[in-house]
């Protein structure tokens, strides 16, 4: 017996490649459970077709060839269960997710997947200060310069301003401690980004505590190291903030200002014209990804999920 294979017909024969592609585009905005409510199918059917959307999708986007690349890690489960996501950044899209951990050899798997004459094209690697992320790049892409992710070094900033509120609270006691509870996300965030009520809080905090409003000009005035074009400059930059923290007892940044000693190579690359990349798309991706993970309630089929990330930048069909 012979069966015939028609182009126009899905991989499951009983649908058209036309219905699986708009059955998956609609699963961008909606759970499985809810397209299959909607069209009458089986959830297993709905899940079936968007799969074979999204591996069109991949294969219409073409095999990667990054020059400039962001690095991050996921947490997928609880227990510090996580995947690593390469990004290429001068095109804006996810190209390999996978790993066990965020171990050297996991980062070790994307390199050997991408092969030897496609990896001496890398130029740079974005990444947090992640010592085996940044160890396997200088291993297996020797010529990729290293920049640590602008958001990631203002996180470990905003732990260091956060130490200090809850030390802060700690050794007060009283009416005084009114000011600082409930005030984490305010003090945190940036200023152009709060409410006028949130804006308020944050002047009624600042002008209480002075240790707390220090610290809280110097975490505004960081910002601007990324601002430069010269790395002489940016240096005598942070110079000038470190000087600054004399005198202040915020142990939390004197170590943060260890930590960037230690790390200016990595930080200092972003003053060079041609590493200006956008940097806010690795922490796109991350806020996305945790939308998929939201809407999936626990995703546990690692093929389904690996594609979904991989498409989530790409264009519909």
């Amino acid at each position: 017996m012979k069966i015939e294979k028609l182009a126009f017909l899905a991989d499951n024969p009983f649908y058209t490649k036309r219905f699986a592609y708009y059955i998956g585009k609609r699963c961008n905005a909606s759970t499985v459970k809810d397209i299959a409510k909607e069209f009458h199918l089986d959830s297993g059917t709905v899940k079936e077709l968007e799969i074979q959307y999204m591996r069109e999708q991949l294969r219409r986007a073409g095999k990667p060839r990054p020059r400039v690349i962001g690095i991050d890690e996921i947490s997928i489960r609880k227990g510090h269960i996580y995947r690593i996501v390469v990004s290429d950044l001068e095109r804006r899209r996810p190209i390999w997710f996978g790993g066990e951990d965020r171990s050297e050899e996991s980062m070790n798997l994307f390199y050997e997947w991408l092969g030897p004459s496609k990896i001496k094209h890398i130029r740079l690697a974005v990444m947090d200060m992640w010592k085996p992320f940044e160890k396997s790049t200088h291993r297996l892409a020797p010529q990729a310069a290293v920049l640590y992710d602008k958001f990631h070094v203002i996180r470990h900033l905003n732990e260091a301003l956060d130490k200090i509120r809850k030390s802060e609270y700690a050794r007060l006691t009283g009416n005084s401690r009114k000011f600082i509870k409930g005030q984490k996300y305010t003090l945190l965030s940036h200023h152009e980004n709060l409410t006028t009520d949130g804006r308020r809080s944050l002047k009624t905090l600042l002008a209480a505590n002075k240790r707390l409003n220090t610290a809280y000009i110097l975490k505004e005035e960081f910002g601007q190291l990324w601002d430069y074009q010269s790395e002489a400059w940016a240096r005598r930059f942070f110079d000038n903030w470190k000087a600054s923290l004399k005198w202040q007892r915020l142990k939390p940044y004197e170590k943060f200002a260890e930590m960037i000693e230690r790390h200016w190579d990595g930080i200092a690359s972003f003053c060079k014209p041609e590493n200006k990349v956008a940097l806010g798309f690795v922490e796109g991706l991350n806020n996305k990804i945790r939308v998929i993970q939201r809407r999936a309630y626990g995703l546990r089929d690692q093929e389904y999920f690996r594609l979904k990330v991989l498409t989530c930048m790409l264009p519909d069909i």
